[in-house]
C-alpha cells in the first residue's frame, strides 16, 4: 500500500541512488567549483532539520591559499598524532589518504555557533543535539553534492581550539569539520576505508533492536490484509 505522498519511481530511485553512491572523498582534481553549484550545497545545507530550530550551523569558506596550508599543517600535526596512538597499525595508517585539502577545488569549515547555552529547546538534557543538528547539515550537503557530481570529504583530524584561533573565532564557536569539495576523477565503489581494507561496514540488520536491547527487529517482509 502506498501513501499519495510518495515521489513517483524516477525521483524515489535518484533519493536512494544518491544515499548509496555517497563516499567519503579524499582524491579531488583542482577545478574550482562554480558558485552557483556552491550556493546550492549551502542552501542545502540550510534546510537541515535542526533542534528547536536552532539552525546552530556556521560555515567558513577558506579561499586564502596560505590559509589552507596552515589548516592543512594543523590536520598533519594530528595524522602523526593519531598514527602513534594506533600502536601496531601505525604503519598501517600512514599509508592511507586522509584528506584532500591542498587538492580540492573548495575548502569550507562547518562550526558550532557561539551563545548555544541560550538554546534550550530540545537541548536541556542532550545538549549534544546541536552536533547532531549540524551533523544533519553536514549530510544534506554531501547528498546534494553527490547529486552535483562532486565528491565531500570530512576531515576530522585537527585540533579544535587551534582551528578555532586560527580562524578567529568567538568564544564558545567549535569548528566540527573540514569540509573538502570538489570535481574527482571518480567515486570510490565502495568506502574508500574498504576498498584499503581498513575496516568493513557492518550488516543493519544486526543493528536493530525490538523493545529491549539486542532483541533482534528488522523488520521482516509481510502481507498485510487490503482493508
Amino acid at each position: 500500500m502506498t501513501t499519495k505522498h510518495r515521489y513517483d519511481d524516477a525521483d524515489r530511485a535518484a533519493v536512494y541512488r544518491a544515499i548509496a553512491e555517497r563516499r567519503d572523498m579524499r582524491h579531488f582534481l583542482s577545478t574550482p567549483v562554480a558558485a552557483t553549484a556552491l550556493q546550492r550545497l549551502l542552501s542545502a545545507a540550510h534546510q537541515a532539520p535542526s533542534v528547536g530550530m536552532m539552525q546552530p550551523w556556521r560555515f567558513v569558506r577558506i579561499t586564502d591559499t596560505n590559509l589552507r596550508l596552515s589548516i592543512h599543517a594543523l590536520v598533519e600535526e594530528e595524522r602523526l598524532r593519531t598514527a602513534d596512538a594506533l600502536g601496531e597499525r601505525r604503519d598501517e595508517f600512514m599509508r592511507l589518504k586522509v584528506e584532500g585539502i591542498l587538492d580540492c577545488g573548495e575548502l569550507l569549515v562547518a562550526a558550532l555557533m557561539d551563545g548555544r547555552e541560550r538554546h534550550v529547546f530540545g537541548r536541556r538534557t542532550l545538549p549534544e543535539m546541536d552536533t547532531a543538528s549540524l551533523a544533519c547539515a553536514i549530510q544534506n550537503m554531501w547528498l546534494a553534492a553527490r547529486a552535483e557530481g562532486l565528491g565531500l570529504g570530512w576531515v576530522s583530524l585537527f585540533d579544535p581550539d587551534a582551528l578555532a584561533r586560527l580562524l578567529a573565532m568567538p568564544e564558545g564557536s567549535r569548528p566540527l569539520a573540514v569540509l573538502c569539495i570538489g570535481e574527482v576523477q571518480e567515486f570510490y565503489s565502495r568506502p574508500m576505508l574498504e576498498q584499503e581494507g581498513w575496516t568493513r561496514g557492518g550488516d543493519i540488520r544486526g543493528l536493530v533492536y525490538e523493545n529491549s536491547w539486542d532483541m533482534p527487529g528488522w523488520p521482516e517482509n509481510q502481507i498485510q490484509e487490503q482493508r
